[in-house]
């Protein structure tokens, strides 16, 4: 089963320096169907305007992974990190017991980035962080396996059994990911257009696929994000 979720129906908000578009139920908007996916909590689709961004600001057992589209993104916290991510890169905090960060664009365009929170395995585990500054052709025309679970094979590992793979896609071309039984996926179209399962799926639209393998055919050159997980 494929469920596409356009972009004219996710959730919104303009606070100015800050565009945001909500997969699921965040900050003011509020669906009670669109709470989570299986451990997927969040993934909000972020403009934040030069010489702005996010303070420092306290999370608690949360996985929170950040993949750049366009600008950079300077990430800083209270475990003494300090990096900048640009395009096709990504940064990962376990915020566990307690961890404070800010995140702000330095840079001189808007930065755009998607923002994914997955629940934790458990609570109170201990804070961590990880990032990988991925070459751009890393992903191209092929899946790049972004995140892992710890022990799994990517390189960015995180505390929860999820799977993260992103994809440049030249025009006429396919990927494909294997869905094992009892798990499932969400698709995100983050420039392009694609044929996900036989369905148009155009940039910013999400799509959830359960119970079937992920096939993809970009439309045009297109970008693309897989969140695989358990149901």
């Amino acid at each position: 089963m494929v469920k596409i979720y356009r972009e004219k129906d996710l959730g919104s908000s303009d606070l100015g320096w800050l565009k945001s578009k909500f997969h699921f139920s965040f900050a003011d908007y509020y669906s009670p169907k669109r709470i989570h996916f299986g451990n997927l909590r969040v993934i909000n689709d972020d403009l934040i305007e030069p010489q702005t961004g996010f303070d420092l600001h306290p999370h608690k057992d949360m996985e929170i992974i950040s993949y750049v589209v366009q600008g950079e993104l300077t990430h800083q916290d209270s475990m003494g990190n300090k990096r900048v991510v640009k395009r096709g890169e990504i940064q990962y905090m376990s915020a566990g017991t307690g961890v404070q960060h800010s995140e702000h664009n330095f840079g001189n365009e808007t930065t755009r980035l998607l923002q994914i929170w997955i629940f934790p395995k458990e609570e109170d585990l201990e804070p961590r962080y990880g990032d990988k500054l991925y070459k751009w052709e890393d992903r191209a025309n092929k899946l790049l396996h972004l995140v892992s679970n710890d022990g799994g094979e990517a390189e960015v590992q995180i505390q929860q059994d999820a799977n993260i793979y992103a994809s440049y896609l030249e025009s006429g071309k396919e990927i494909h990911l294997s869905v094992e039984e009892n798990r499932q996926a969400y698709v995100v179209q983050i420039e392009g257009s694609s044929v996900v399962n036989q369905m148009n799926l155009y940039e910013r639209d999400g799509a959830e696929v359960i119970d079937e393998d992920v096939n993809i055919k970009a439309r045009e050159n297109s970008h693309l994000l897989i969140i695989e997980l358990p149901k």
